[in-house]
């Protein structure tokens, strides 16, 4: 295998045709580059110049050895130069994992302000629930996930993972816009609900909310999808409670936050590998904290 700067010595020599030029060039002595150029061609086994009185002469081989050269050692350049903006966060990629709600209301602001900054870095998004985007990000899959979770349903975070709370959402009860008044949870016991898929951290949520009222919920109809559920109450009759982010204003719905319940939020986070220390990924987290509405009604920024 060439050594590469006998390499680099010997593209040197070749375009300035001398030692002691070539030597000035790269901060050696003209020994050390005599030395190196008689390394190189015993390493491939070729004579490369034409020692004289008066200088050197290349041969016709090093001619065609500096042609083969050129390209390899251009590559050598650009791969050094992809390291440099590598690490100053001016390329690379970043991998980003996102539920639904985030997607709408915080990943694009997000990504419009990063990109403004870090135009050369390769983005790419996928949507999940909060469990398929942790699994993702601990195997190496994602590089950041925005994830939640609720006051009445907390998680437990596996080693290795930072989090970083962006926002914290109140809960809304959604009922059709004829019904006004204070939401108090137990005059609702015999109304038809419509919560998320059985088993979700929201499910859970609401159960336990409507516990500590002192009823089970009668569930009618089930959606992970927030449009679904406000047309279900505005149609149907029936009440919800979903998340500040996940809520339209609907003149066809009153949504008012459950206050009198300490525990009735959710709260958004950013989660990575404690290891990454990419200043890619610093700037994406600090383009998600610029993107959280700071003057949002039910919305307090973290």
């Amino acid at each position: 295998m060439y050594k590469l700067h006998h390499l680099l010595t010997f593209q040197a020599v070749h375009r300035t045709g001398s030692f002691a030029m070539a030597a000035r060039e790269l901060g050696y002595t003209a020994s050390a580059v005599s030395q190196q150029i008689a390394a190189l061609e015993r390493e491939t086994g070729l004579a490369l110049f034409e020692r004289e009185a008066r200088g050197i002469r290349a041969t016709a081989v090093a001619h065609r050895l500096a042609e083969l050269s050129r390209g390899m050692l251009a590559g050598v350049d650009e791969f050094n130069s992809q390291v440099r903006w590598l690490a100053k966060g001016l390329s690379g990629r970043l991998r980003v994992g996102s539920f639904t709600t985030a997607s709408v209301r915080l990943v694009p602001a997000a990504l419009s302000g990063f990109r403004r900054r870090r135009s050369g870095v390769e983005i790419t998004l996928d949507d999940g629930e909060p469990e398929k985007s942790l699994g993702a990000l601990v195997d190496g899959g994602l590089d950041v996930a925005l994830v939640y979770e609720y006051g009445l349903s907390p998680r437990q975070w596996p080693a290795g993972v930072r989090t970083l709370p962006l926002v914290r959402e109140d809960l809304l009860l959604l009922r059709p816009s004829g019904e006004t008044g204070p939401p108090d949870l137990p005059r609702l016991a015999g109304r038809l609900w419509i919560t998320s898929r059985e088993g979700t951290a929201g499910d859970l949520s609401l159960a336990r909310l409507c516990a500590f009222a002192g009823f089970t919920p009668a569930i009618a109809f089930r959606s992970n999808d927030y449009d679904v559920v406000r047309e279900l109450v505005a149609h149907m009759g029936g009440v919800a409670v979903v998340p500040a982010l996940g809520h339209v204003p609907d003149e066809r719905i009153s949504a008012v936050p459950l206050l009198s319940y300490a525990a009735a939020h959710r709260t958004v986070l950013a989660i990575h590998r404690e290891g990454d220390t990419d200043p890619v990924l610093r700037d994406f987290l600090a383009a998600l904290r610029q993107a959280v509405p700071r003057k949002a009604d039910h919305l307090v920024a973290l």
